[in-house]
């Protein structure tokens, strides 16, 4: 029986088709990747993806059979009155409603699940191999709880709860907590942004767009000069529509990667400092002695800096002995892009669905 499994994200939907393999392995048979914010509803891509497994003439007959699925999605999973569950995308506001009795119907009434896109990557963590990790920090594991904080479109948390023989992913919607500067220059971003929103989250902060509104602090508050060429990249990469892909993220943080720009530096200093505090207060919250694991998509692209000790010294940065309880939990950055993509492959495969 072949698994149909999704990781879908506010910028990126990868669908996958996979079988499974021995212990929690998932052997990938066929993937496809799209542009949320270019489709017209998550059921388009669904349906299409279905049509190129159709029409693939690699596959043999059975290859072609999906017999369940699972789709991980960025965004609060609900229920109706009948128990079906139901999730509206939080970064990708013009897709309709996406409901699982809906793409049962478009599947051939398959099992469908669709869980949280955060659970998915913890389902996924399971399948990890040494090789799909960067220790920032080795600690000193215990047994017990798993935290993941994943920086991308959004911000997702989540807890790995260890009831003793196996994690339980808890899903939350912690990245919309509300922002708790620590130094003068955190509190003069808290009150600039105070500004611009009604309520500022983590989320507005630690970000692809997150890191474009620490830059414009930076710069419209005097801590640096911005170049005129550097004013003009900038102004040329800003999307003109909510379906355009926004450039800028990705501009500064290479800068300032590169030490091109003092003021991209000095963003994605404060970026991932910040970032580092609340991956600590994560940590202390879910009580993630056995690690706690940095997803999403901007993690991978700034390796260098998370390595050079700044996101580990704000994330053990904690009060009295929580400094030394932080400093003894392991810290991983997960390089594996489809770890979302086989979480909800390896979900889809447990019992009773497969």
């Amino acid at each position: 029986m072949m698994i149909l499994a999704g990781d879908v994200g506010g910028t990126s939907t990868r669908l996958g088709l996979f079988k499974r393999g021995e212990g929690n392995q998932m052997i990938s048979v066929s993937e496809q990747q799209y542009d949320s914010q270019k489709a017209e509803t998550f059921e388009h891509l669904v349906v299409d993806f279905k049509d190129k497994i159709l029409q693939n003439q690699n596959l043999n007959e059975d290859e072609k059979k999906i017999g369940v699925a699972c789709f991980g999605i960025a965004g609060p999973i609900k229920k109706h009155a009948d128990g079906k569950n139901y999730v509206e995308m939080t970064n990708v506001p013009h897709w309709p409603m996406i409901e699982e009795d809906h793409l049962s119907r478009l599947l051939h009434h398959v099992k469908v699940n669709i869980i949280n896109d955060m659970p998915a990557i913890c389902y996924g963590i399971q399948v990890l191999s040494d090789q799909d990790v960067l220790i920032l920090n080795s600690g000193k594991p215990q047994v017990g709880n798993q935290a993941l904080i994943a920086a991308g479109t959004g911000l997702g948390e989540a807890m790995l709860y260890w009831d003793g023989k196996e994690y339980h992913p808890c899903p939350s919607e912690g990245g919309h907590s509300d922002f708790a500067p620590r130094k003068k220059k955190e509190i003069k971003l808290l009150r600039y942004l105070q500004q611009r929103f009604p309520q500022v989250s983590y989320e507005q902060i630690i970000s692809g767009s997150g890191l474009v509104r620490i830059y414009e602090f930076l710069r419209d508050r005097g801590y640096g000069q911005e170049s005129e060429t550097w004013k003009e990249r900038l102004e040329e990469a800003k999307p003109t529509s909510d379906i355009e892909e926004d450039q800028r993220p990705a501009m500064i943080s290479e800068a300032g990667m590169k030490n091109e720009d003092a003021l991209c530096t000095q963003a994605l200093n404060l970026f991932v400092s910040l970032y580092g505090a609340e991956a600590g207060n994560l940590a202390l919250k879910y009580l993630a002695f056995n690690g706690v694991y940095i997803g999403g998509g901007i993690a991978p692209k700034i390796l260098e800096k998370l390595r050079d000790g700044t996101f580990i010294k704000n994330f053990t940065a904690k009060e009295g002995k929580f400094a030394q309880q932080n400093a003894e939990i392991p810290v991983k950055v997960i390089l594996n892009s489809k770890v979302g993509l086989l979480g909800a492959a390896w979900y889809a495969a447990k019992p009773p669905n497969f």
